[in-house]
C-alpha cells in the first residue's frame, strides 16, 4: 500500500502553531514511508474565510522545508484541491446516502428546533439534541408523508440533509496513537452532512474527499477525537474502507491547559507560524522543536535535521498526553541553528536586517567582523542587529538595567581610562592593549574589575551586556570610542 497523507486546514485564520505540528507529523510519516503528502483547504465555511490564509498556509509549509506533493497549486489525480471547489461531488455522495436510507432530509426551522430543545430540557434533559429519538417529533423525511417532502423539495423549501445515527450501537476502531477506541452511538445527534446554503459540513465532506483523494492515514489533533466516530458511521453507510487514524496529543500551555491564541499571547509564545517568520527564527530550529513536542526518536538525541527526522518519525513513539510549549527550549534549539550556520551564509541576513532597521552596515569585512564577534551570543539572527547596533551608531540612550551599575565613581573610572587609551598610538589601538589599560586603571584606582570594565561598557556601547569589550572596543577605532566616552561623561556625570 502506497501511504497517502493529508495536511487539511481550514483557511479561517493565519496557521497556529499547532497546525504546523500537524502538518509536520503527517510530512514525517509520508516521507518515512515514501508516501505523498497532499495539502487540502477546507474552505467551506465560507462566513468564516480569511483573505490570504490559504497563501499564509502554503508559505508557511514553504518555509518550514515541507514539499507539497499535492495541492491547489501542484494538482495530481484526486482534485480540485479546495472544498468550495468540489461541492457537486459532495451533493451527489448525500443524495446517495439518502437513496440507502442512511441520510434524509430536514426541513426544520431554526425556531422549531430550539423549541424542541427548550421542551426538553424544561424536562430534565440537560443536553438534548436532534437525534433518533427527537428526530421522530420532528419535520423530516423519515416523518412527513413522501408526496409531502417531495412537495417541499420541488417548492424550494429551506432544508438540510442529516445522518441518520442508529440507536445504542458502538463504534470502534483502532487508533495508531491510543489504542482502541470506542463510542456509544447515544451520545452523538444526527450530524447535519449538507447544510441550507448547500454547503457540505466538515463532515461529509471530510469522509469523501478522504476517500476520494485515496488517503491512507489520517494523522490529525486531538480535538477531532470526537468526531471520529461519526466519520467511521458515514464510511460504513458508504460502504467503504475507513483510513488508518492517529490522533496526536494536544500542545498545552506553560500555565497549563491548551496553549490557546489568549494563553500563547499572556506567555509571551508566538501563536501563528509567520509570527516565526516575521520574528526572524530559523525554521530549522522550529521543526526540530515541534517534532520533539510529543514525539522522541527513543533515545537521548535532540538534533536532527528534516532528513534525519523522517528517516527516525515513527507513530508509535508519538505520546497520548500533552505536550509543553517550552518557549526556552525552542530558544536553545535557535541558538544551536545559529552557532551551525557558518558567518559567511548569515552576513547577507543580517546585512538585510541592519539597513532594514536604518543602519549603514559600512564595508563586508566590517561586518564580517561584528557577526564573528556576536556568534557566539546571540539567540536569534535579528539580534545581531540589536545587540550590535552600537556598531554602527553611537548610543542615542543607556539601557535602565545597565544605568543601575552605574555609580557615583564610575565618571572617575571611565575618564581614566579614557586617558590611557588617548595614549595609545593608532597602530597600538589593539584588543589586547585596550584591556592592558583597563587593567591598569583596575590596579591604580584598586578596584575590581567589573567596577571599570562595567561604566567603560554602558559609556561606548549603551548596554550592560554583548561580545568581548575590547575587540569590539578595536572595530570601533580610536576616534569613536573617545567621542562616546566624552559623550557619556557629559549626559551621565
Amino acid at each position: 500500500m502506497s501511504v497517502r497523507v493529508r495536511f487539511a486546514p481550514s483557511p479561517t485564520g493565519f496557521l497556529h502553531i499547532g497546525g504546523l505540528r500537524t502538518a509536520l507529523y503527517n510530512y514525517l510519516f509520508a516521507r518515512h514511508h515514501g508516501g505523498t503528502f497532499v495539502l487540502r483547504i477546507e474552505d467551506t465555511d465560507q462566513s468564516r474565510y480569511v483573505e490570504d490564509a490559504e497563501a499564509d498556509i502554503i508559505r508557511s509549509l514553504e518555509w518550514a522545508g515541507m514539499t507539497i506533493d499535492e495541492g491547489p497549486n501542484t494538482p495530481g489525480e484526486v482534485g480540485p484541491y479546495r472544498q468550495s471547489e468540489r461541492k457537486a461531488m459532495y451533493h451527489e455522495y448525500a443524495k446517495q446516502l439518502i437513496e440507502n436510507g442512511n441520510a434524509y432530509y430536514a426541513f426544520d426551522s431554526t425556531e422549531e428546533i430550539d423549541v424542541m430543545r427548550e421542551r426538553l430540557k424544561a424536562s430534565g434533559n440537560p443536553s438534548p439534541k436532534y437525534d433518533s429519538i427527537t428526530r421522530q417529533s420532528m419535520k423530516n423525511s423519515l416523518t412527513l408523508p413522501k408526496d409531502e417532502v417531495e412537495r417541499r423539495l420541488a417548492a424550494g423549501d429551506e432544508y438540510v440533509v442529516r445522518l441518520k445515527v442508529p440507536r445504542r450501537e458502538t463504534v470502534k476502531f483502532e487508533d495508531l496513537i491510543r489504542g482502541i477506541v470506542s463510542f456509544d452511538t447515544s451520545g452523538l445527534d444526527d450530524q447535519v452532512l449538507l447544510k441550507s446554503d448547500g454547503m457540505p459540513t466538515y463532515h461529509l465532506a471530510n469522509v469523501v474527499d478522504d476517500h476520494t483523494m485515496k488517503i491512507t492515514h489520517v494523522i490529525r489533533g486531538e480535538e477531532w477525537l470526537s468526531s471520529a466516530p461519526k466519520h467511521m458511521l458515514l464510511y460504513q453507510a458508504f460502504g467503504w474502507e475507513a483510513p488508518t487514524m492517529a490522533h496526536l496529543p494536544l500542545i498545552m500551555s506553560p500555565s497549563g491547559g491548551k496553549l490557546s491564541k489568549r494563553k500563547a499571547e499572556s506567555e509571551g509564545i508566538p501563536v501563528n507560524t509567520k509570527d516565526y517568520i516575521s520574528g526572524n527564527y530559523e525554521p530549522e530550529a522550529l521543526i526540530n522543536f515541534l517534532a520533539y513536542l510529543g514525539w522522541s526518536p527513543g533515545d537521548d538525541s535532540e538534533i536532527h535535521n528534516m532528513k534525519e527526522l523522517c528517516e527516525l518519525f515513527t507513530l508509535d513513539r508519538v505520546s497520548k498526553g500533552g505536550a509543553v510549549f517550552n518557549h526556552k527550549k525552542l530558544m536553545w534549539y535557535n541558538e544551536h541553528y545559529i552557532r551551525e550556520t557558518s558567518v559567511e551564509d548569515l552576513q547577507p541576513r543580517v546585512k538585510a536586517l541592519a539597513e532594514q532597521a536604518g543602519f549603514d552596515t559600512k564595508d563586508d569585512a566590517y561586518l564580517k567582523t561584528v557577526i564573528e564577534l556576536l556568534h557566539e551570543r546571540v539567540s536569534k539572527v535579528d539580534e545581531f542587529v540589536e545587540m550590535g547596533s552600537f556598531f554602527f551608531e553611537a548610543p542615542k540612550e543607556y539601557d535602565e538595567k545597565a544605568l543601575k551599575k552605574w555609580k557615583d565613581d564610575s565618571a572617575a573610572m571611565v575618564k581614566a581610562y579614557q586617558e590611557k587609551v588617548e595614549a595609545l598610538s593608532g597602530d597600538d589601538f589593539a584588543a589586547v592593549n585596550l584591556k592592558a589599560a583597563l587593567e591598569a586603571v583596575v590596579a591604580e584606582q584598586e578596584v575590581g574589575f567589573g567596577k571599570v570594565m562595567m561604566p567603560v561598557r554602558i559609556a561606548t556601547t549603551g548596554q550592560g551586556f554583548g561580545p568581548d569589550l575590547f575587540p569590539a572596543l578595536e572595530l570601533l577605532g580610536k576616534d569613536e570610542v573617545i567621542s562616546r566616552i566624552e559623550s557619556a561623561l557629559e549626559r551621565l556625570s
